[in-house]
């Protein structure tokens, strides 16, 4: 924490180095991250007007240089917002509930609408997403990439019908990864005394648990598409919950920092296998509570 203290003091020490802040980093490859998670600083030490005016700025700053570079500017500006809007909401959210729990709880219950509200919006999800497969590979064969365009037409059928869970979950998680993220990056900052709970506490709930339950046995004896997908994203979001408590056994418990260290390094990589099972132990938790047993375990 002590290492990222004077990156944060910078970030929000003047407006122009949280303008250099967003906009450089959402130049870099790979640190659109940080960008989210400086975004989610600025929103919650300087408030949601002020952050409002420097993203508009650095938007400004990163398109000018995209075409100075000969990039897109559409391509770059919908890259941002997909990463600020989120934030910029999540930290607004964050701030006024003043609970990062319940914040993220109120998160999943918009993943889920979301997921519910698709069929209605764009009608069939499997034909609406071979639509989008289809024009995604268009664009490959215009930038010459002939065998990923193929790849993408022959697989077609397989990945449309899992595109709803996919897109929703990883949105999802990227967001409130990202929200974390800044958050831890607003505590390492000297002299701030508003603490809004730690993310090694969050728990989605019974509630929430419960629904994805009843829609999994639902779904399986219905095989209705959209509520299998409903079905997947209430059990995919648990993953989150997973290492919430990962992270408090390191916080709490015996567990060494390594183990974390591997975990997030292995998630690019089996990060399918990985969710899942973080998935499960999640989702086990908001049933058995393992945080409250292992406490009246050492006060026994």
């Amino acid at each position: 924490m002590r290492g990222a203290q004077p990156l944060a003091q910078w970030l929000v020490s003047n407006p122009l180095n949280s303008v250099l802040g967003l906009a450089l980093s959402m130049l870099l490859p790979f640190a659109q991250v940080f960008s989210g998670a400086t975004l989610t600083l600025i929103v919650l030490r300087q408030g949601m007007v002020r952050s409002a005016v420097y993203a508009a700025v650095a938007a400004g700053a990163v398109i000018g240089l995209s075409l100075i570079f000969g990039n897109s500017p559409a391509a770059v500006a919908i890259n941002a917002a997909l990463y600020w809007l989120p934030a910029a909401f999540l930290a607004g959210l964050l701030a006024r509930t003043r609970s990062l729990v319940l914040t993220m709880q109120l998160a999943a219950v918009i993943a889920l609408a979301a997921t519910l509200l698709l069929p209605l919006v764009v009608g069939d999800p499997v034909m609406f997403w071979k639509s989008q497969i289809i024009e995604l590979a268009t664009v490959f064969e215009q930038l010459e990439l002939q065998q990923q365009a193929d790849t993408l037409l022959a697989q077609q059928d397989v990945l449309a019908p899992q595109m709803t869970v996919l897109v929703v979950a990883t949105a999802w998680s990227l967001a409130l990864l990202i929200l974390a993220f800044g958050y831890w990056l607003y505590q390492t900052l000297p002299g701030e005394r508003r603490a809004f709970g730690r993310f090694c506490d969050l728990n989605l709930g019974r509630v929430l648990a419960t629904l994805a339950a009843v829609s999994s046995a639902v779904a399986l004896l219905s095989g209705v598409g959209w509520l299998q997908d409903f079905a997947f994203v209430g059990l995919a979001l648990f993953w989150i919950q997973g290492l919430a408590l990962l992270h408090w056994l390191r916080v709490e418990g015996p567990l060494p920092m390594g183990v974390l260290v591997v975990v997030y390094g292995l998630l690019p990589i089996l990060n399918v296998l990985l969710i899942l099972g973080l998935a499960a132990l999640g989702y086990s938790d908001a049933w058995f509570d393992y945080r409250a047993r292992a406490k009246r375990s050492r006060e026994n």
